[in-house]
């Protein structure tokens, strides 16, 4: 089936042009670049969403601006939509853990798998195409609870892989091991996995935690993510030691670390030290501005710290450096949506990225660069690329930032998702009590 899109504004490829997009059975034939809008008489973008959108048609698109899907490459989907439940009264990240980790074994396999669904459908909604969830996995708890969080994220990535790529990386312990966790670990290892993550930071052992998780993700062979210094105190730097271990087993490009922020506590020449030592192991950095301005500084009086990473600086030293959504209505950030776009605009408040350049920034963390970060080539956006792309009701980057238009169309696997598999109420719908109802 032959599609063709006009007069589309694709800021990523050149800012200034406008594009015709031709696309045969899901593939990007051509890309027609064009000075000023060609008058056609096309369906309009208000028709992507009615019946014509699944036939061989042309839509104008008037100027409107296309980008990649977004990737959102540090999500917790199994936390997601669990505030109801668990609550936490003092907005610190330690009660967070401590009350989630309490309430986990109320947490029925259904409730856990449509809140994943939820926060899936809703993310695809808002043009998020690539999902990496980390997926608690405490080796303390009953069997059953230890391993439900990760066979429920597995089961609903192999049911959403038609529209949705979820990558599955469990949490490993941050506690000293002993043999039983050393058991269930090689255990969930032998899962259809994608990574091993962990929080190493916050161990009473924090280095020794580092080396154990490496010594696992080694021996089998996967990729890392950590969530890393999550502090607002400056000697909370595990991340020298990551990079130590990144290095000395060549596992170079394979490493993600996550939060930093206590990076940004630092002074200057301890966090050149760091950013310098990041560099040199070709380490690859998440920022999370939403939770991390939610959680961080509750101990500041007066002037409370942001809590984010040092965005630009690693920019600066060329460190990959992607956003994402983090948590989304749960104990650790009661708020969000799944929208990237919405975590973009964040980015941008909190690093003082406003400037036109600033913003063509913010959306490759949004989009490319998190695809490069976890191994991806195609944009989706390219000439013999599987056409993947969000249009929006937005003809500049200035009105994109400012006004975070839900009104969207998403264009991947062939077809326009946004209308024919989408309700973000879906699994709600098919069984209500399944998603409100704590237990089995």
């Amino acid at each position: 089936m032959m599609q063709k899109i006009y007069n589309a504004k694709m800021p990523l490829l050149d800012e200034t042009s406008y594009f015709e997009i031709e696309i045969k059975n899901g593939i990007i034939q051509r890309l027609n670049k064009h000075n000023q809008i060609e008058a056609r008489d096309e369906l309009s973008f208000y028709q992507l969403t009615g019946e014509n959108s699944e036939q061989e048609n042309g839509w104008d698109l008037e100027g409107r601006i296309v980008l990649p899907t977004f990737a959102d490459i540090h999500m917790h989907l199994d936390k997601s939509h669990s505030l109801p439940f668990v609550g936490n009264d003092s907005g610190t990240l330690e009660e967070a853990i401590a009350n989630y980790k309490s309430a986990a074994p109320q947490f029925s396999d259904e409730m856990i798998k449509n809140r994943i669904r939820k926060t899936a459908f809703s993310a695809l909604k808002y043009g998020t195409t690539i999902i990496r969830t980390h997926i608690d996995f405490h080796t303390k708890s009953d069997i059953d609870t230890t391993f439900r969080g990760v066979k429920m994220a597995l089961e609903v990535k192999d049911e959403l892989k038609e529209i949705i790529e979820i990558q599955v990386y469990p949490m490993l312990p941050y506690h000293p091991y002993d043999e039983e966790d050393r058991k269930r670990i090689r255990q969930v290892l032998e899962l259809n996995i994608d990574g091993v993550g962990g929080a190493p930071h916050i161990s009473e052992k924090p280095l020794e935690c580092v080396d154990e998780i490496f010594a696992f993700a080694v021996e089998a062979g996967l990729p890392l993510d950590l969530h890393t210094d999550e502090s607002d105190d400056p000697t909370v730097d595990t991340v020298l030691r990551i990079a130590e271990k990144t290095i000395e087993y060549g596992w170079q490009g394979k490493v993600v670390v996550d939060h930093l922020c206590s990076l940004s506590a630092m002074n200057e020449s301890k966090a050149e030290l760091v950013i310098n030592k990041m560099k040199e192991a070709e380490l690859m950095a998440v920022t999370l501005p939403a939770a991390n301005m939610y959680l961080q500084g509750r101990g500041d009086k007066g002037l409370v710290r942001r809590g984010i990473t040092r965005v630009q600086d690693l920019i600066k030293k060329q460190v990959p450096l992607a956003a994402a959504s983090d948590n989304v209505c749960d104990p650790f950030h009661p708020f969000g949506r799944a929208d990237m776009l919405q975590i973009a605009q964040l980015t941008g408040y909190t690093a003082h990225m406003g400037g036109k350049e600033d913003l063509i920034e913010l959306l490759k963390m949004a989009t490319i660069t998190p695809r490069k970060i976890i191994g991806k080539t195609e944009w989706g956006m390219r000439e013999g690329e599987r056409a993947s792309f969000v249009v929006f009701d937005s003809y500049s980057l200035p009105s994109l930032f400012a006004e975070l238009t839900e009104s969207r169309a998403v264009f991947q696997a062939g077809t326009w998702s946004s209308v024919v598999k989408v309700n973000i109420h879906q699994a709600v719908l098919k069984n209500p009590e399944a998603f409100y109802k704590v237990g089995n």
